[in-house]
């Protein structure tokens, strides 16, 4: 009676609903905290215990006796994972599953543009709809603390600013889909070997300053829905469960009123778990199908476990309560809505979006003589015009990045595409009439698939890297350009979930590759692959260097379309490209990894740079060895622009005011283009130890060639502020201040100076 009674109401208008003497729990018309007080108290203690717990790989229960369905998660950031068994993590088998490949968020970030971030979750959000996701696990928001991080290429880079800015459209996007968004990884997950052993040392004003900030954006300001717990510790209690982060912080500083999920195992304690924050327990190792009892879904920390200590009293239900009034709330922001708009997959607009976000976030890192964009026969513009070569004969591409797919592997971000189109492919199509050769130049990772997904084309390649090498060599002779893609790709130990990276050189002996080519042929375009930095002692051999990124599904055609001169490259570095590992603060003061304790089940590692991370670090070294090879925000373009001068709407603000600065920007080149104004703040006088400077605002422009705009760059105090660990609040010290404006973070040609007043 009961199920039939949900169907009707279901196929009722609101007005219908108010008519008929319908439960308050499932009448629309009724504020959502009433319905979720009053299903909360029609649930038994085992639909309440039932619903914080997993009961599947990716999907948690509903409450079917009062029409509650089941919720389904899914991984990930940059497109919705191929569905998997109920108990594996091996394919379904399904055939509607593939998607959409969206870039990786690095890529993302490196937009530097807030409107590809919205149109980056709408569109997902579209894909997770269609194929019955309530929740995506993502956005990462991890800051990128060194380069050796194995999911750095999953988040939004160095800068607590850029990712606060980029990360609060993507969840509205998502979020105005009726998708939930699972802001990760919460808090200081900067580590994926032993990632659940790692217990961080952080001053206060670090974790304030630098690795927080993101996360409360994504509460405060998008209003995320859903949270994701850390694998590591902090202060010793994993940050599934960890009372300082999730109660104190997330839930009672910021107001948190979404659901804290923990990764998947992340759980490792019942009494912790009901007392710590943790609302939704997925993924503690268990086999439910084929194990039975001893070790299903049910023995999870926050199942039977926890039934048991509330039927012996030692618990009330009152933290039950409020973990369930949490996930109701959640269901009725996504499973309940009956609101939510229609999902597409694989749609044209889908592809559309992932690739004008490619191409925005695609860097041109160097470009010495115009070498690119590059010239083609019978083909004439403005652009291409700027290139010194003749038209194009015959191009060579090399390198197994060219082939690869890069959707494929890599952890929980691995996806089942409906289409990728590889770099080689992409340069085929879009240089027609131009001779295109191949020649593989090394080998590095010929796995054939990940998960039941397969990679495509095979890559298997006997041949040593001598004759690799020299086959690349006698075909670059015989080339008017050699484009290679190299750099990282997916596999262990680059740029992959569970592992970190183990050397900042390039693998696979791609060093002796670029300097061999380089020397066969001087027209030499260096793509790099990746979602890290990576060492280039060749770098002042190389005429042109692009960092390429992890794209998805348009890689190619990005790719192309930017050498070629279709597009205009427009990305800003999201992170400090470091020369050296030396040059990097964690492992300057080797607090990268951590050390491991007597007993061997812990690492305790000490973020000994504090707030000094990225460029803050460099600023603080102040030397010749401190220039890195490409700075934070840089990024060049096929046109030129220029500044004028920059002014401010007042000298002096009090703390109750904000600020205006504006600049005319002209583009004084032959093409249209964007370029990246950067606003960082510098403290003249302070009572603690400060960086010497800190982005605090940005803006992109689109400007026509000749064409002039004035850009507005607005601060408040909270520019100017800095966390106070003897007062436990951020403080914004009256004083003097300077406004340091331009184009990258060591491109600063403007500045002017202002008053802070009580």
């Amino acid at each position: 009676m009961k199920k039939l009674l949900v169907t009707v109401i279901a196929s009722m208008s609101l007005s219908q609903v108010m008519a008929q003497n319908i439960p308050v729990y499932l009448d629309e018309s009724k504020p959502i905290e009433q319905r979720i007080d009053d299903a909360l108290s029609r649930m038994t203690l085992e639909e309440k215990i039932a619903v914080i717990h997993a009961q599947s790989k990716f999907s948690s229960p509903g409450v079917k006796r009062l029409g509650f369905p089941d919720m389904w998660t899914d991984d990930g950031p940059h497109g919705v994972r191929p569905d998997v068994r109920w108990d594996e993590w091996e394919q379904a088998g399904q055939t509607n599953d593939s998607c959409v490949a969206f870039p990786a968020l690095t890529c993302m970030a490196a937009t530097w543009n807030p409107q590809m971030a919205r149109l980056y979750g709408e569109s997902l959000g579209e894909e997770a709809l269609y194929r019955g996701k309530a929740m995506i696990l993502g956005p990462g928001v991890n800051i990128y603390r060194t380069p050796l991080g194995g999911r750095n290429f999953e988040y939004m880079g160095e800068d607590p600013w850029l990712a606060s800015r980029m990360v609060v459209p993507y969840i509205q996007g998502l979020q105005s889909k009726g998708v939930s968004a699972c802001v990760k990884h919460y808090a200081l997950n900067n580590d994926e070997e032993y990632r659940h052993q790692v217990n961080v040392a952080i001053s206060d004003r670090a974790l304030h300053e630098i690795y927080l900030p993101a996360f409360k954006a994504a509460v405060t300001e998008a209003g995320t829905w859903g949270i994701m717990g850390a694998y590591n510790l902090y202060k010793n209690q994993h940050n599934c469960h960890n009372h300082i982060l999730l109660n104190k912080i997330l839930k009672q500083d910021w107001g948190y009123d979404g659901v804290v999920v923990s990764d998947w195992g992340g759980c490792h304690h019942t009494e912790e778990a009901i007392t710590n924050g943790l609302d939704l327990e997925f993924g503690s190792w268990t086999d439910g199908l084929t194990m039975g009892a001893t070790n299903a879904y049910d023995s999870y920390y926050l199942a039977l476990p926890y039934k048991r200590l509330i039927q012996e009293g030692k618990y009330s239900t009152k933290e039950l309560d409020e973990k369930v009034r949490r996930v109701l709330r959640l269901f009725y922001r996504t499973t309940m809505n009956r609101h939510k708009p229609y999902g597409f997959l694989c749609s044209e607009s889908h592809y559309d979006a992932a690739l004008k976000i490619a191409q925005e976030g695609i860097v041109l890192l160097k470009n010495e003589g115009n070498l690119l964009p590059l010239t083609i026969p019978e083909q004439s513009s403005p652009t291409r015009s700027l290139s010194h070569l003749s038209p194009l004969k015959k191009i060579l591409v090399v390198g197994e990045n060219a082939i690869k797919m890069m959707t494929v592997g890599g952890g929980s971000s691995s996806l089942k595409v409906q289409k990728e189109i590889l770099p080689l492919d992409g340069i085929r199509d879009r240089f027609r009439g131009v001779e295109v050769d191949f020649a593989r130049g090394y080998v590095g990772d010929t796995v054939q698939s990940y998960n039941g997904v397969t990679v495509g084309r095979s890559l298997y390649d006997l041949r040593s890297a001598d004759e690799l090498i020299a086959e690349a060599v006698e075909k670059a002779r015989q080339a008017d350009v050699v484009i290679l893609f190299g750099g990282l790709n997916k596999s262990n130990h680059q740029d992959c979930e569970g592992h970190d990276r183990q050397q900042y050189e390039l693998p696979y002996a791609q060093d002796r590759l670029i300097e061999a080519l380089v020397a066969a042929n001087k027209n030499l375009v260096y793509v790099n692959i990746s979602g890290n930095g990576v060492a280039m002692p060749w770098l002042n051999k190389v005429p042109a260097i692009v960092q390429g990124w992890f794209i998805g599904s348009e890689a190619g055609e990005a790719i192309a379309s930017v050498l070629a001169g279709d597009v205009n490259p427009s990305g800003k570095l999201p992170f400090t490209w470091y020369t050296n590992l030396n040059q990097c603060g964690a492992h300057a003061l080797n607090a990268f990894p951590g050390i491991w304790r007597e007993d061997h089940q812990i690492i305790d590692e000490e973020y000994k740079e504090g707030i000094y991370v990225g460029y803050r670090w460099i600023d603080k070294l102040n030397g010749k060895s401190s220039k890195p090879l490409f700075a934070f925000g840089h990024g060049l373009s096929y046109t030129t622009f220029s500044l004028g001068k920059l002014k401010s709407d007042k000298k002096e603000m009090t703390q109750d005011d904000q600020i205006t600065f504006t600049l005319p920007v002209t583009n004084t080149g032959k093409v249209a283009g964007a370029e990246t104004i950067q606003l960082y703040i510098h403290d003249v006088k302070a009572s603690v130890d400060r960086p010497y400077k800190e982005l605090k605002a940005f803006q992109k422009v689109y400007l026509q060639p000749g064409e002039t705009r004035e850009v507005s760059l607005t601060i408040d105090r909270c520019a100017l502020s800095f966390y106070s660990e003897a007062r436990g609040e951020w403080v914004a010290e009256p004083g003097a201040f300077e406004a340091l404006v331009g184009t990258a973070s060591d491109r600063l040609p403007l500045r002017l100076a202002f008053t802070l007043k009580n």
